[in-house]
């Protein structure tokens, strides 16, 4: 899937939107977006149908027709997170009666009728699959009263034919493939997402090249696995070549990959064009054989770092994150020892780190949670802290060097200052001066931290 970590989205920064706003529309909906990039890409496919049938976003919650959760089930906590939500929504609601608020995507698939019936605020169940269906349930609500509920997966829906409606920017996602077929026992996705199906090749080369005319500087192509990607036999290393040489002044990412797929012709084809990031998001969740089996994980802890070895000797200075997992039923102490020694061979640039928790439906689920919460807790914060210090020390590293970076916008703590993005991932702080979101340029790293680097830019 792609990154695991919680991304809550509030619209503050979704004031401006292209192919949206129309002055015809009169309605009115907030959209809160949880989880992962594809739930964010999620988002704008539901704003773009939904602008179809006169709605326009809004950014006060107060004053809309329809509140919508988009929502996440990979991680117990994002679903509390939800839960704790509607019960702040329903004061919002006593003060709006005529409001329609729904639950969308993974959790909304996973737990169905519990959210109608015990969550007395919801009015519309919406899985991932059937967001076509928003304007036609929202219409039957306010015809008849009654609450929606379409929660169907798909063997074919990728929403191809819908144009995303996007924020103002220089950076935009394209979701290129929808679903898993991995079944890792841990894992929710294939329940809440379906399997595996992609879009076509052309489409998405077509999509890339209108956004580079409409001024996009970077794309990341998204799927829960995309090395899985096939149109027609079709891979992802051919989709990514196309997409390369399409729009050869345009950055291309892409999230996420799974280890067992990554292939030597998808990281030669990374190598080989300038344009393709050299950043790769490869999730290990554990770097103990004895788990990785018992997480259906289908690779070796010697197969995996063979593929970042690789990925470093034709890539040098490449960006590594990845995803883990800690506590996962049965890990001994051996097991934890066993991760934080693949991470410092790994030598990652960042990780996203979860305490395990067992989700309905999967395999896991079965097993016993027989480690304590407060071994999760420390063996996570070891996880944390070995990460940070491997982070500060290849941040260290870089001081002195010239690296290129592409502003993305303001820096959150100064308008003084801009924050910009180096093709391996790195986030990087300027002094403004003339430049803009959008400006590519040549910087000299002065100092960091384990999160960011401090630069200032190179004289001509």
């Amino acid at each position: 899937m792609a990154f695991e970590g919680l991304i809550i989205n509030n619209n503050e920064t979704q004031t401006g939107r292209k192919n949206y706003n129309k002055h015809t529309n009169d309605k009115k909906v907030y959209i809160e977006t949880y989880g992962c990039q594809m739930n964010l890409s999620d988002t704008e496919i539901i704003l773009s149908v939904l602008s179809e049938y006169g709605y326009n976003e809004t950014t006060d919650i107060n004053d809309s027709d329809v509140i919508f959760l988009n929502t996440c089930s990979v991680r117990e906590n994002a679903e509390k997170k939800i839960y704790n939500r509607l019960k702040q929504l329903k004061s919002i609601k006593r003060g709006n009666p005529g409001s329609v608020v729904g639950v969308l995507g993974c959790m909304a698939e996973r737990l169905k009728k519990d959210l109608l019936e015990k969550e007395k605020v919801v009015d519309l169940i919406v899985g991932p699959d059937e967001y076509r269906k928003l304007p036609h349930l929202i219409e039957n609500l306010y015809e008849t009263g009654e609450k929606g509920i379409a929660v169907k997966l798909s063997r074919d829906e990728t929403y191809d034919d819908i144009v995303p409606v996007r924020k103002e920017g220089v950076t935009a996602w394209i979701s290129v493939m929808r679903g898993c077929d991995k079944f890792c026992t841990f894992c929710v996705v294939p329940f809440t997402r379906g399997r595996e199906r992609s879009r076509k090749v052309q489409s998405i080369v077509s999509e890339a090249k209108t956004l580079f005319d409409e001024g996009i500087k970077e794309v990341t192509l998204l799927g829960q696995n995309v090395n899985s990607f096939n149109d027609e036999g079709s891979d992802f290393a051919d989709l990514l070549k196309a997409a390369a040489k399409a729009v050869p002044g345009m950055r291309i990412r892409y999230a996420t990959s799974h280890p067992y797929d990554c292939s030597r012709k998808l990281l030669d084809t990374m190598a080989e064009y300038d344009n393709i990031c050299n950043y790769i998001h490869l999730p290990v969740q554990s770097g103990s054989e004895r788990v990785l089996k018992l997480m259906n994980r289908l690779y070796s802890v010697g197969h995996y770092l063979e593929v970042l070895n690789y990925a470093k000797s034709i890539m040098p200075g490449v960006g590594l994150s990845t995803d883990i997992i800690t506590g996962f039923p049965t890990e001994t102490e051996d097991d934890h020892k066993m991760t934080l020694e693949l991470m410092e061979n790994a030598g990652y640039d960042s990780a996203y780190t979860f305490a395990y928790s067992p989700r309905e439906n999967t395999k896991s689920y079965r097993m016993e949670d027989d480690i304590p919460k407060e071994v999760k807790t420390r063996r996570l914060s070891e996880i944390i802290e070995l990460q940070r210090k491997m982070s500060s020390k290849i941040n260290r590293s870089l001081a002195g060097k010239t690296m290129e970076i592409l502003i993305e916008g303001r820096s959150k703590k100064s308008d003084d200052f801009l924050m910009g993005r180096t093709d391996c991932n790195k986030s990087v702080i300027i002094p403004a001066k003339n430049n803009r979101p959008g400006d590519f340029v040549k910087v000299r790293i002065l100092k960091s931290n384990s999160a960011t680097l401090f630069a200032e830019q190179e004289e001509d």
